[in-house]
């Protein structure tokens, strides 16, 4: 198999009710939450950015569903952590700051995942508070040593995050929160003022459709930067309600 090749892997799906084990605040505006259940002995989450299906009654009584990315899961424990950024509004949210330990949760997926290798020369993560799960999570599962950077925007200093790497890790924050400025502009001025490593990297983004569409046109258009090494996902876009992912790439 040639180097930087993205596997991409197909998962048997199925519901699964999980149960809430662990409550954490993450920051101002994000909630950690940990579930268990004995059907996720064979729960299989192959790349950092997979995304599951969590259903919730909405304030009709129907059945809304939402996408998140398993955090980070232990199937020989059973648990399964994912974390909730809470907006204004919404289904998900309104979940998640009323949950208390010993309420249910049903999930369903990954579908399926799209395995970037672990053997770039380094990596570079961009993203919105929708991204840090995987940003995360990434981070913590590369190899001991590798050069990752990471550039998050977030509303303040309270909602910036630690991940336990082993990698060579550098975060990056911007501030939103009386800037006055929108995350696209934030972002672009931020990677602006980046030195990135020699040799091969992979670029990840996910943010809102419209920003991270500005951000891989830069990355590729003006870094040029090779496409085939940047994955680009709309996590959101602004105006509609269903966050599922968009992917920008093909």
């Amino acid at each position: 198999m040639s180097r930087h090749q993205i596997t991409r892997m197909r998962h048997d799906t199925r519901r699964r009710t999980l149960t809430l084990a662990a409550i954490e605040a993450l920051g101002e505006h994000m909630r950690r939450l940990v579930f268990t259940a004995p059907e996720l002995h064979d729960f299989v989450s192959a790349a950092a950015d997979d995304h599951i299906k969590l259903f919730f009654a909405s304030d009709s009584g129907e059945t809304v569903m939402r996408d998140f990315t398993p955090r980070r899961f232990d199937t020989a424990q059973g648990t399964l952590t994912i974390d909730f950024a809470l907006h204004e509004a919404g289904p998900a949210t309104q979940w998640a700051r009323k949950a208390q330990i010993g309420d249910t949760l049903d999930i369903g997926g990954p579908r399926g995942s799209a395995v970037v290798p672990d053997d770039f020369d380094w990596y570079l993560l961009i993203g919105d508070e929708s991204a840090l799960p995987a940003i995360g999570r990434r981070v913590e599962e590369l190899r001991a040593g590798v050069p990752v950077i990471t550039l998050g925007v977030v509303n303040g200093a309270a909602d910036e995050q630690h991940f336990a790497a082993r990698a060579a890790w550098t975060g990056h924050w911007v501030h939103r929160a009386g800037t006055g400025a929108d995350d696209a502009s934030l972002l672009l001025d931020a990677l602006a003022k980046l030195t990135l490593p020699g040799g091969e990297g992979f670029v990840w983004i996910a943010a809102e459709t419209g920003v991270a569409k500005a951000l891989r046109a830069h990355v590729q258009d003006t870094l040029g930067h090779p496409r085939e090494w940047i994955k680009a996902s709309g996590y959101w876009t602004r105006g509609l309600a269903d966050a599922s992912d968009k992917s920008l790439d093909g």
